[in-house]
């Protein structure tokens, strides 16, 4: 028709078919070209394909549901992830504004050190925590940094502040070793211990922690909440510091045990040299004491520090540090403390310093102080080995006893101290912090009374029963530890044979109130007893303070307070701020009952019949002294002096309970006397300032015992008569 124009109507084959044949059709679809016929076709392809993933109702809606569930997760995580980020980017940014310049953080001590030098100007004790100096990482050794790093970092130059791999590891091993994930290993990079070094720049208050101590505890606290701050603000330290700032905060503030802070207090202190001169060993102990200070401490244990060492140089070999040959060397010649550090004596005597000092300028000083004292390294020494000599070869390995020495010159400047038989450091000094009865080492105060007042030497004194009634306690009669009487004797062979009786009748002539003032004065500080038995020692002291009061005898006759240090400064400063915290004080007696009293003592020694006989010092030199034992021998004291040195000796157990079978004119005698011969070893023999007094011509006393030796001993000493006087002194006293 005409209406169709040139159109045909579709054959029915063509429209089975779907597809237009030849080259007819419309311009869309059937002018001959094939588009229709291919989008048809991909149409009905991808039609299939729907309907074949579409499947049935139940595999749809499972689909659907795990599909839901993703794209829920997906968002949630996306979405925290990128919270995260942006809470650590913000915290990041915070801890980078408040990080100071990197010179402010290098000395973050909260408290000083005390560096003690002695007589001869040399250092031999530290207190406090000591910072040698500021070191970077271009001043200090090489082999120092490169320890550091292969030790505790070895990734340290190029990874962000952490190490993801490092602390993966670590968990692994805390876990495998039973102990929680952050337990045990850290994984910390350096710039996270600095973090930790820097308490995430929470300065210490010590209006919020109970001590510094506390402080840095909490601050190394391995708990996942510290672990998570410490991310932000070891990214922050990366952001504001460079590597080698960063490792320069560390070298300077890591604790290296024996009050060292920073590397270069450690290396001073262990090696007696800089930082920045030590060798590949040194290098690798100072290192290795990160781990643990306490424990690796040359000081401490030198074979664990050595093999601890050797560990460090093994990664120091690995990383390309050390060649073969340089880590060869280096474990063949371990490093080994200085001479200085090796000798470890006086700590005793430091820790008296320190209690004795202005509090504001030794334990809590918050500067660093240069104590001069008055230590003298050989004596100290001398001390040491005589009382370790003397309980070796005499007492048996089992004992507990314990025993102190001081060694002072006469104007009371204290040379050397030994608390005890061990030292730990800050522990109990038993001859300055020890209060125990002196038994009749307090006898010479008596006695230098009476030669005040005008008694000689050899004025007589009954030695009978005497019996006196005590107001409230009613009769007491003292006893002499032989428990016999031997009549009339003189002044001088009651006081050497340290006869009781005579002592309490010469106390009593003098009035107690007068011997308890003499006794003060002569530096006595305890309460003193008020009954008789102030003469035969009942009240307690220190062994400190009666050595310093038998200074007083030796110098004729003045009090003494005794010191150990002439100067105290600061160390940026030359001038001291203190001079000697000590020294002769007032007159207690006059000199001439000072020489006729020191008579008396030699006689302790030198007569048969003294009870100090051990004592005796084998060159022949001048000595006095007086032995001291307490009822049941709880205490044994042996006191006395040379024209050189005042010695005191005291011996004990520190539960109170008796010693068995010792007195003062015992053991302590032989501690003293080992002392003595030590200290003067290679020096002169000089006189003491003594008055020997002329003999009266007197018919002997009714209790003089007839010719040849008396009781106590001939003139040789020891023997059976020896070990009966120490038994029968352990039980009554002398």
């Amino acid at each position: 028709m005409g209406s169709t124009g040139n159109r045909r109507p579709p054959l029915v084959a063509e429209r089975r078919a779907g597809t237009p044949r030849g080259r007819g059709g419309n311009g869309r679809g059937g002018n001959g070209r094939t588009g229709n016929g291919r989008g048809s076709a991909a149409s009905g392809r991808g039609t299939a394909r729907r309907n074949g993933r579409r499947g049935n109702f139940l595999t749809r809606a499972i689909v659907g549901f795990f599909g839901f569930i993703w794209r829920v997760v997906w968002g949630v995580v996306w979405r925290a992830v990128a919270a995260v980020a942006l809470i650590v980017a913000a915290v990041t940014l915070y801890f980078y504004a408040s990080l100071p310049d990197v010179s402010e953080l290098l000395d973050g001590r909260a408290r000083g050190s005390v560096t003690m030098l002695d007589a001869d100007g040399e250092v031999f004790a530290w207190r406090g925590e000591s910072f040698g100096g500021v070191i970077t990482t271009d001043t200090v050794s090489p082999h120092l940094k490169n320890a550091i790093v292969a030790t505790e970092d070895r990734r340290f130059w190029w990874h962000f502040g952490i190490s993801p791999r490092g602390i993966i590891g670590a968990v692994r091993i805390n876990l495998a070793a039973g102990r929680g994930p952050f337990s045990g290993h850290g994984g910390s990079t350096i710039t996270q211990q600095v973090a930790k070094l820097l308490c995430l720049g929470v300065p210490f208050d010590p209006a919020e922690w109970e001590s510094e101590a506390a402080y840095e505890a909490d601050c190394r606290r391995g708990t996942v909440w510290r672990k998570l701050r410490e991310m932000p603000y070891a990214f922050a330290l990366e952001l504001r510091y460079s590597k080698d700032e960063i490792l320069t905060i560390y070298m300077n503030r890591a604790f290296l045990g024996a009050g060292s802070r920073g590397f270069e207090a450690a290396a001073q202190r262990y090696f007696s040299r800089s930082a920045a001169e030590v060798d590949p060993p040194q290098a690798a102990m100072l290192a290795g004491l990160l781990v643990a200070p306490s424990l690796y401490a040359p000081t401490r244990n030198l074979r664990r520090a050595q093999e601890r060492a050797n560990l460090v140089v093994g990664l120091m070999e690995r990383e390309g540090y050390l060649t073969t040959a340089q880590a060869a060397e280096a474990r063949a010649r371990p490093a080994t403390l200085s001479q200085t550090a090796e000798a470890r004596t006086g700590g005793f005597f430091a820790d008296w310093v320190m209690q004795s000092g202005p509090a504001y300028l030794t334990r809590e000083t918050t500067e660093d102080v240069i104590i001069q004292t008055t230590l003298d390294p050989d004596l100290q020494r001398a001390a040491e080995e005589a009382l370790a000599q003397v309980f070796t070869s005499r007492v048996r390995p089992d004992s507990v006893a314990e025993a102190a020495v001081v060694v002072m010159s006469a104007d009371g400047a204290v040379r050397a101290m030994v608390g005890g038989r061990n030292y730990v450091p800050g522990g109990f000094n038993r001859a300055t912090q020890a209060r125990r009865q002196t038994g009749s080492a307090f006898k010479p105060f008596v006695y230098a009374l009476a030669m005040d007042v005008g008694y000689e030497p050899f004025d007589m004194v009954e030695d009978a029963p005497l019996t006196m009634r005590i107001p409230g306690s009613g009769a007491w009669s003292p006893r002499n530890y032989t428990n016999d009487f031997l009549g009339m004797m003189t002044l001088t062979e009651a006081f050497a044979r340290s006869q009781n009786i005579p002592a309490v009748r010469i106390s009593e002539a003098m009035g107690r109130d007068e011997v308890r003032r003499a006794a003060n004065a002569f530096g006595l500080q305890a309460e003193l007893a008020e009954g008789p038995a102030l003469a035969l020692g009942s009240s307690e002291s220190t062994l400190l303070d009666m050595t310093a009061a038998y200074a007083g005898i030796l110098n004729g006759g003045s009090a003494v307070r005794p010191y150990g240090f002439t100067s105290l400064r600061l160390v940026a400063d030359n001038e001291p701020l203190m001079g000697i915290g000590g020294g002769i004080g007032t007159r207690v007696i006059s000199q001439e009952a000072a020489a006729k009293l020191t008579w008396m003592m030699t006689q302790v020694i030198e007569a048969p019949h003294g009870t100090g006989r051990r004592a005796r010092l084998s060159d022949g030199r001048q000595a006095a002294g007086k032995t001291g034992t307490t009822q049941a021998a709880r205490d044994a004291w042996f006191l006395g002096f040379t024209a050189d040195y005042v010695v005191g000796v005291w011996m004990g157990n520190d539960d109170n309970s008796p010693l068995v079978g010792v007195t003062g004119g015992g053991l302590p005698a032989e501690i003293w006397r080992e002392t003595m011969e030590r200290i003067h070893a290679g020096k002169p023999p000089r006189p003491l300032p003594m008055i020997v007094p002329e003999p009266p011509r007197l018919d002997p006393p009714s209790g003089w015992d007839p010719p040849g030796p008396r009781a106590g001993g001939g003139a040789s000493g020891g023997g059976l008569q020896d070990a009966i006087r120490d038994i029968l002194g352990g039980i009554l006293g002398n």
